[in-house]
């Protein structure tokens, strides 16, 4: 009898470790090495899974390196990974994804959404961190206007970079506004393990 219920509790427990999420799987994260200082994304593919997978094909492929964080707004976001220190836009190397905005994740400080036109799937290689609640680029209905914005992930390590990069000097560069001053670079981007 006692054997039995031994054999009982260990059968249960394992089932629950295998069918916990938070056990079983992890999701993945990203560094990112710039001349301003290294940062982390948690990604979270449960959530957006086709704007992860274009994400880490970008990464894997090694598109980030070389570009630049060239659209910085303070106290809005910064963001990056589509043009080069020249303010030439990169070739993308995939086609526009379908957003993915309605899944409940919030444009929240720190968060990673992409970057796109006014169309809501064009989001090809850039992307944006928030360094406010930015609470008007949420999802709230799917027309046009509505779509939002599709958070992807989030900054774990490494805000400070963020903010620093937040707070430099930005220019004019021919028709592109809030470009920093000095380049901040994309040196490496890779997926941990």
């Amino acid at each position: 009898m006692k054997k039995c219920l031994i054999l009982s509790v260990f059968a249960l427990s394992l089932s629950l470790l295998i069918g916990s999420p938070a056990m079983s799987e992890t999701n993945p994260t990203v560094t990112f090495e710039t001349t301003k200082g290294n940062f982390v994304i948690e990604l979270y593919p449960n959530e957006a899974p086709v704007t992860v997978a274009n994400f880490l094909e970008y990464v894997n492929s090694g598109f980030f390196a070389g570009t630049i964080f060239h659209r910085v707004i303070p106290n809005f976001m910064v963001q990056g990974g589509g043009f080069t220190f020249d303010m030439t836009e990169k070739d993308n190397k995939n086609a526009p994804i379908k957003i993915e905005s309605n899944t409940g994740l919030k444009n929240d400080k720190g968060t990673v959404a992409m970057a796109r036109t006014n169309d809501p799937n064009s989001a090809t290689s850039q992307f944006f961190v928030n360094v406010k609640d930015n609470d008007f680029l949420n999802f709230t209905a799917e027309t046009m206007s509505g779509y939002g914005y599709a958070v992807f992930g989030k900054v774990t390590e490494g805000m400070e970079v963020i903010e620093a990069i937040e707070g430099v000097e930005t220019k004019q560069y021919g028709p592109h506004g809030d470009v920093p001053a000095e380049p901040i670079i994309i040196e490496k981007a890779s997926v941990n393990d």
